[in-house]
C-alpha cells in the first residue's frame, strides 16, 4: 500500500486542508498515543494543535478510501422513483389498448354490421313463420278448376273441413281423402294464394268406353278404372269388346288406341274389339266402317295416316280402312 504524503504544516486552531480530489479518513492503528510530559500547556488546559498534530507519527494512521460512488444507469434518472414507473407502465399500457383498439375499429363494425343482418334475417324468419301459422292466413274459401265431368260444386263442399285451417296447415292426406269419392279425379294438385283462397286444380280421367257387364255398362278410363255405371250404354262414348276383361293386354292396347286418336275421329268412333293385343279393330258410326288398326305400335304414326286418308276417302263410301302398316294404307 502506498504511504500517504505527510500533511503539511496547519496553523494554530485549524485542521488540515483536505484532498481536493479525494476526502481521506484518518483511523488510529495501535494503543492511544500519549503527549510528553514535558509538553507545554496553555495556560487554558489545552496543549497546541500543531505540537499534537507533530507528535503523531507518519506510521501511525493508515488512510482509508471511501466507497467509490455508483453510477446511475444510462438513460436512467437517478431521481426516478418506483410510483413513477409504475405510472408510466399503466401510461404504456393505456396506449398499447388505445392502438389496438384503433386498428380493430374496422373489423368490429363488420362484426357488427354482420350481427344486425343475422339478426334482422332471424326476426324476419320468426316474423313470416308466425304470420303464416297463425288465423291471418286462414282457408276462407276452396276453389276448384279443370273440371268437366264434375260438379265442382260437389267438389267444394267436399273440402269444407278445410276452411279456418291456416294454410301452411292444410293436409294433402285430408283432402285426398275427401277426393277420393270423385273416380273422375285422376290427379290433383293444391295451390295456396294468400291470404285466405285454396285452389285445388283437377285432372279428370277419360273415359275411353263402356264395358258391358251384369250390372249394366260400366264407363271406364284406359286403367279400368270404372268411373259410372247405368243400364243403357252412355251415349258418346264407344261399347269396349275386349277378351280378358280389363285387366287383360287386349284391353291395354285398346286403350292405347283410343288415346292416340285426334278428337275428330275419336267422335266417330262407336265401338271397339280386341281379342289379343294384335287385332284391334274399330267401328265408326253412321256408314258401319271398321278401321283395322293390328297392335298399338306407332298408335300416333297410324292415326295421323287414318286421319289423312279419311280426308281423302270419307268414310261414306268406304267399307274398311286398314292403317296396321301404316306406310301402306289399304282402303277398301
Amino acid at each position: 500500500m502506498q504511504r500517504p504524503t505527510p500533511l503539511p504544516a496547519s496553523t494554530p486552531g485549524s485542521r488540515p486542508a483536505a484532498n481536493p480530489e479525494q476526502e481521506i479518513a484518518f483511523t488510529p492503528i495501535g494503543p492511544p498515543i500519549t503527549a510528553p510530559e514535558t509538553r507545554a500547556i496553555d495556560p487554558d488546559g489545552t496543549a497546541p494543535m500543531e505540537s499534537l498534530w507533530h507528535d503523531v507519527p507518519e506510521d501511525a494512521v493508515r488512510p482509508v478510501p471511501l466507497a467509490p460512488a455508483v453510477e446511475p444507469a444510462p438513460g436512467v434518472d437517478p431521481e426516478v422513483g418506483v410510483r413513477d414507473v409504475w405510472a408510466a407502465a399503466r401510461a404504456r399500457r393505456r396506449a398499447l389498448r388505445a392502438e389496438v383498439r384503433r386498428f380493430t375499429a374496422r373489423q368490429r363494425r363488420r362484426r357488427m354490421l354482420w350481427i344486425g343482418i343475422a339478426s334482422a334475417f332471424m326476426l324476419l324468419v320468426l316474423g313470416t313463420l308466425g304470420a303464416a301459422y297463425s288465423p291471418l292466413f286462414a282457408v276462407e274459401r276452396v276453389q276448384v278448376v279443370g273440371t268437366s265431368s264434375l260438379d265442382p260444386g260437389a267438389v267444394e263442399a267436399a273440402l269444407s273441413g278445410q276452411i279456418g285451417v291456416p294454410l301452411s296447415l292444410v293436409d294433402s292426406s285430408e283432402v285426398k281423402a275427401a277426393l277420393v269419392q270423385f273416380p273422375l279425379v285422376e290427379t290433383y294438385t293444391l295451390e295456396a294464394r294468400p291470404p285466405h283462397d285454396l285452389v285445388v286444380r283437377i285432372v279428370e280421367r277419360t273415359p275411353i268406353g263402356s264395358v258391358q257387364s251384369a250390372a249394366g255398362y260400366t264407363l271406364v278410363d284406359a286403367a279400368g278404372v270404372a268411373l259410372s255405371t247405368t243400364a243403357e250404354p252412355p251415349a258418346g262414348h264407344p261399347v269396349i269388346e275386349v277378351t280378358g276383361g280389363v285387366g287383360s293386354p287386349a284391353f291395354e292396347a285398346v286403350g292405347t288406341v283410343f288415346r292416340a286418336l285426334p278428337d275428330s275421329i275419336r267422335a266417330q268412333v262407336t265401338g271397339m274389339t280386341a281379342t289379343t293385343a294384335n287385332d284391334v279393330t274399330l267401328s265408326l258410326g253412321g256408314p258401319g266402317t271398321s278401321v283395322v288398326w293390328g297392335n298399338a305400335d306407332d298408335s300416333e304414326y297410324k292415326a295421323i295416316a287414318l286421319e289423312t286418308i279419311m280426308a281423302a276417302r270419307p268414310p261414306e263410301g268406304v267399307y274398311s280402312y286398314d292403317v296396321s302398316a301404316p306406310d301402306a294404307v289399304v282402303v277398301r
